[in-house]
């Protein structure tokens, strides 16, 4: 299945390859960025990426989870053509992902942070990976479909926002800074080392994923600042799916205050603010090895948060705020500045990314693409193209399936029906125009193409059979305690004192600039 692009494809006038940062966040909606109209949340150095680039205002996750919108990513197919039910099925390695694609080309590939890889395979292509996941890699956390009342003892629980504010030190703290540090660590290295070699480092962060918990300085930040609420209660919009996973997490059992609310958004806006910082030094340490004008940025992140919007938190679901995500690419040497659109969507990336290595030219891939590529849209051209989204995990004991197209959006299921949106005359999707008789032709050729394009009673029996291999599996593993974790390497012998090199020389090839 490849989703429809008509575009217009100016040429290149890039003379060199360029090297390439991908910035990833976790659980970060669009919605609440300055770059995209947020009033109140302080992301400087975000918002002067998306003033000097090319920032895409219609991008989504092609499934509103983390490991399936990353397998996704990396590997440019969508879920069903490569087996990314959930957070806990394997990603194969037999994918190609744009790693491999981009140490085919000569570039030298490095991961520092999560990627939620599950299976053997913890590298997927990346020449150099700099930490383990913040995540387990092995099958404990799969739905059970057989069991769809069920709440699951390690799913989302909402402890995370009634017990949302400031800390000192947390889990993800710790890792985003580990991550930071490595990946500047990695910058300098290859500008002492391999300075000649072109580089593809992805920089992916777990903030501002639940816990809703941020530095006590990012939370003193809005001390003064009114926090918003949501937009509408769980009243205001009902649908089926966002009611059972209000269930399956335990907000339906709650009535939350209004400052309840309000400090889990504040946490959460305190943490975006926490990656501001991130990016910015990340910014700066290319300003000081001199990479900086021969480097695409790019920001965005695995999919939104609902962030308290119709009683909803978290992701899990085809509505905006989980299911709508930031892409800024910046590179004012080569792209001027502009605002695109159209949708697009993360399983553009991989050709997206081959075409910036290439200058435009890249063509032969292993596998069919599901995506197409954003370089038009980088050099100005323009285009029009459809999102196709999959879901089939938590919530549902059935496929969910979305497509964007134009103002329109649907969500469908053979469980809960159909959804419509306009988000052009209704961008806060309070309206259901599915019975609509003014979208009725609309309606039906939407849900057609869905049921004609997927053979939904076999998608199903596929994710239960995967399911239920998983949880046979999973007990095994734990038996003979067994799992596939990364461990990364660290190689003292090159970074300080040791007896293997005279310690002048040690410390002449550690400084940078060189003399």
């Amino acid at each position: 299945m490849h989703p429809t692009c008509a575009v217009d494809r100016p040429v290149s006038m890039a003379t060199k390859t360029p090297n390439i940062i991908l910035v990833m966040a976790d659980q970060l909606a669009p919605q609440f960025l300055p770059s995209y109209g947020h009033p109140i949340v302080h992301a400087p150095t975000l918002h002067r990426l998306s003033e000097e680039g090319v920032t895409f205002d219609a991008a989504y996750t092609n499934s509103p989870l983390c490991a399936p919108s990353r397998f996704v990513m990396m590997s440019g197919r969508l879920p069903s053509n490569i087996a990314a039910w959930d957070n806990a099925v394997e990603f194969s390695a037999e994918v190609p992902t744009f790693a491999h694609y981009l140490e085919a080309a000569g570039y030298r590939t490095c991961l520092s942070g999560k990627m939620h890889f599950v299976g053997p395979d913890q590298l997927h292509g990346f020449g150099d990976r700099l930490t383990t996941d913040v995540y387990p890699s092995d099958f404990t956390w799969h739905p059970e479909w057989d069991r769809p009342d069920d709440k699951l003892d390690w799913f989302h629980n909402m402890e995370v926002v009634t017990q949302a504010g400031p800390c000192v030190r947390s889990m993800y703290l710790d890792y985003d800074d580990e991550v930071i540090f490595r990946a500047k660590r990695y910058l300098f290295e290859h500008a002492r080392e391999r300075g000649d070699q072109s580089f593809m480092l992805t920089v992916s962060l777990i903030q501002p994923h639940d816990p809703y918990l941020c530095r006590q300085q990012k939370w003193d930040l809005y001390k003064d600042v009114e926090i918003d609420l949501p937009t509408f209660s769980h009243k205001d919009a009902p649908d089926p799916h966002g009611a059972r996973l209000r269930y399956s997490y335990g907000a339906s059992d709650l009535d939350l205050d209004d400052q309840t609310i309000r400090n889990a958004r504040r946490a959460y806006y305190g943490s975006i603010s926490d990656i501001d910082d991130k990016v910015s030094n990340l910014l700066t340490a290319l300003e000081e090895t001199g990479l900086s004008d021969d480097t695409v940025v790019i920001f965005t992140a695995d999919h939104g948060d609902m962030l308290g919007e119709r009683g909803m938190w978290f992701k899990m679901s085809f509505l905006e705020h989980s299911a709508r995500i930031p892409l800024i690419v910046h590179w004012p040497k080569q792209f001027a500045p502009r605002r695109i659109k159209s949708p697009v969507s993360l399983v553009d990336l991989l050709p997206t990314l081959t075409d910036l290595a290439s200058g435009g030219k890249s063509s032969d891939f292993v596998t069919p693409m599901d995506g197409h590529s954003l370089f038009p849209y980088l050099n100005g051209g323009t285009g029009s193209g459809d999102v196709v989204g999959e879901y089939f995990a938590e919530g549902t004991d059935t496929p969910i399936f979305m497509i964007r197209r134009g103002a329109l959006k649907a969500i469908y299921s053979e469980k809960d029906g159909l959804q419509l949106f306009d988000l052009e005359k209704d961008p806060d999707e309070t309206i259901n125009y599915a019975n609509d008789p003014d979208y009725k032709n609309q309606a039906d050729a939407l849900v057609s193409e869905i049921k004609n394009r997927y053979d939904i009673p076999s998608l199903t029996e596929r994710v239960l059979e995967s399911q239920r291999r998983r949880s046979f599996l999973k007990n095994v593993m734990r038996q003979q305690n067994l799992s596939w974790d990364y461990h990364p390497v660290s190689n003292a012998e090159k970074s300080y004192v040791r007896n293997s090199m005279p310690i002048y020389e040690l410390e002449r090839r550690s400084r940078f600039p060189s003399i």
